[in-house]
């Protein structure tokens, strides 16, 4: 399922404060093999962060790019805010520079070249008022491993469902 602008954000507390989740990539754990996950912040203009706050984005057809010493995230649309002027309209499919450091980048670079890996963007959120994105450093799957990933998910579940009617004595 693509991150929807409909659906309304959830909000769960974390750690450091409360975390508010605008849009999520599920299509993204179907498609990939998540193996490390980086959170990083995003450059906006002032539009872009209240149609963020309204949940008009999408992210199933972003990813990450690395080019030089820079992270990119590439495809991510959000909508332009309806209350916003001429003179301050972003692009809704530019693409937004990545808050990492210098030795974050670095080492996700060498892993991607290394591995052959990709930079999935899997939750954008709100945390402390400042938008996050968590990417995922992702292994892309063939149809044989979707399948295969189901099949130990059904697996899995039904092994649980049995361990709780063992547990309330119903078998």
């Amino acid at each position: 399922m693509s991150a929807s602008a409909k659906k309304a954000p959830k909000i769960t507390s974390g750690r450091d404060g409360t975390v508010k989740v605008v849009a999520t990539n599920r299509s993204a754990r179907h498609d990939y093999t998540i193996l490390d996950t980086i959170e990083a912040g995003l450059v906006l203009r002032g539009s872009e962060v209240k149609s963020l706050r309204e949940a008009q984005v999408q992210l199933k057809e972003a990813h990450g790019r690395i080019d030089g010493h820079e992270a990119w995230v590439v495809g991510m649309h959000i909508s332009p805010y309806g209350a916003t002027g001429v003179h301050d309209l972003a692009e809704p499919d530019r693409k937004r520079k990545l808050l990492l450091n210098r030795s974050e980048i670095d080492r996700l670079k060498l892993r991607m070249d290394l591995e052959r890996l990709t930079l999935v963007p899997l939750v954008l959120y709100f945390k402390d008022g400042r938008a996050k994105l968590e990417l995922g450093l992702a292994k892309g799957r063939t149809k044989g491993d979707k399948r295969q990933a189901i099949a130990e998910r059904d697996a899995l579940r039904e092994a649980q469902k049995e361990m709780g009617r063992a547990r309330k004595g119903l078998d």
